[in-house]
């Protein structure tokens, strides 16, 4: 079993997997009794895979680890699509082939020159999967201290899904995650021999059923700029438009940048939370040494902006 395997989220994948299934969608009688479990028995399971049921309990409850033989039988027997597939072999710490190598995506110079001039709109650079590799301060005020997260660990997907604050961040939360979703299984065409891919689908598909749900919906969305509506707990509710900004010869890279009609209450928040935010201090970026700008601290009822609501 290798170091990158996680075998209790393997056998919390199986289980789930197998309860799925009834026995006449993989070919065995429909007796007439009531079952005392949903979906197939571990003991058929392993019947179709030509296993031991012992073992097969095993492996589901963590205790062994699973070649990639047995694991390719159990995506025919379980009926895994290839996304599945995937997060399984993930989970089970095993690769069914052998992934292109790529190197560690980087900032575009270009691109980090642009979000390092912008003081009063808050910005932040995409990579491949929607890893977060760049943003300003206003942005990590905006949205969250992305310093404090670690570096593998920095995945705006992630973040939607495991993050408390950014469910209470976003008034319409699912509409959110769900475009994300979305616009990575189009990402997903492009990087489809990614581990690292691989092992974001396995994660979230174990720990939230709504990813698990939307995932397997196999919808594709690519939008480049729209609006949302947050409630911060400095500003209070903003309305902001998203744009984005691909980097020049980098198609895997985009700065996505948030920014609210002049004259507007949203605006006037936004121009204020930079200046708590110390905007106008030295740019943010994961290259610096400098710590981040704190998320500021409510201030009290007679200085917070006025919004119309």
């Amino acid at each position: 079993m290798t170091s990158s395997a996680r075998p209790g989220e393997l056998g919390a994948f199986l289980k789930a997997r197998r309860g799925e299934l009834s026995p006449g969608t993989v070919g065995l009688p429909e007796t007439g009794g009531r079952r005392r479990v949903s979906g197939l028995r571990r003991e058929e399971v392993a019947a179709l895979a030509s296993i031991s049921t012992d073992y097969y309990t095993r492996l589901e409850q963590g205790r062994i680890p699973a070649s990639a033989a047995v694991l390719t039988t159990l995506t025919r027997v379980l009926h895994l699509d290839d996304d599945q597939r995937a997060c399984l072999f993930a989970l089970a710490g095993t690769l069914s082939e052998r992934p292109l190598r790529r190197a560690v995506q980087q900032a575009q110079p270009r691109l980090r020159r642009l979000l390092d001039d912008l003081r009063t709109t808050p910005g932040i650079i995409l990579g491949r999967r929607m890893d977060i590799l760049a943003w300003n301060p206003l942005a990590a005020a905006l949205v969250t201290d992305f310093s404090r997260i670690p570096e593998r660990r920095r995945n705006y997907l992630r973040l939607m899904f495991t993050a408390p604050e950014m469910r209470e961040l976003y008034a319409d939360w699912e509409s959110v995650a769900r475009m994300c979703v979305a616009q990575l299984r189009r990402a997903a065409a492009r990087d489809s021999g990614s581990r690292r891919l691989a092992a974001l689908v396995g994660e979230l598909s174990v720990q939230d059923a709504d990813f698990r749900r939307w995932w397997a919906a196999d919808q594709v969305a690519v939008r480049d700029a729209g609006t949302k509506v947050l409630r911060h707990p400095v500003a209070g509710e903003l309305t902001l438009d998203w744009d984005t900004l691909a980097a020049a010869g980098d198609s895997d890279q985009q700065l996505v940048v948030w920014s609210a009609e002049p004259g507007s209450p949203s605006h006037d928040a936004l121009r204020i939370l930079a200046s708590w935010a110390g905007a106008a201090a030295a740019p943010l970026s994961p290259a610096r040494s400098s710590p981040p700008p704190r998320r500021p601290r409510p201030p009290s009822p007679a200085q917070s902006p006025k919004h119309d609501r």
